[in-house]
């Protein structure tokens, strides 16, 4: 029984070392390779770069400063232009019959006699 065991585990020990190249099994009937040996090369892998990012920017603007302050001198206003303005635009108010143009008209002669630009 020991004979056995020791031939049943000796063949299966080489054995298992005679088919370890398993790449060329079947073409091994007795005869030589013939221009049909393939060699054995790994998948081509692609590489593809990632889509790039892009950053959608605005334009950058053109701000233009205000404008200076304008200054014509002094102010121009004042009470007593405001005072003969009311009593011109009553009296052209009266003197025209109601008449807005009127009133209109005396409201301005009276604001220049009271501004004093006569």
């Amino acid at each position: 029984m020991l004979k056995t065991t020791t031939v049943i585990v000796l063949g299966l020990l080489v054995s298992s070392a005679a088919l370890a190249d398993h790449e060329h099994w079947e073409h091994h009937h007795g005869h030589h390779h013939h221009g049909h040996y393939r060699p054995m090369y790994r998948e081509e892998v692609i590489y593809y770069q990632p889509a790039p990012v892009v950053e959608y920017v605005p334009a950058p603007q053109y701000y233009a400063p205000p404008p200076p302050p304008a200054y014509y001198g002094y102010d121009q206003r004042s009470p007593q232009g405001l005072l003969g303005g009311m009593v011109g635009s009553a009296m052209g108010y009266q003197l025209g019959n109601g008449d807005p143009i009127a009133a209109g008209i005396g409201a301005a002669a009276g604001a220049l006699l009271g501004n004093g630009m006569y």
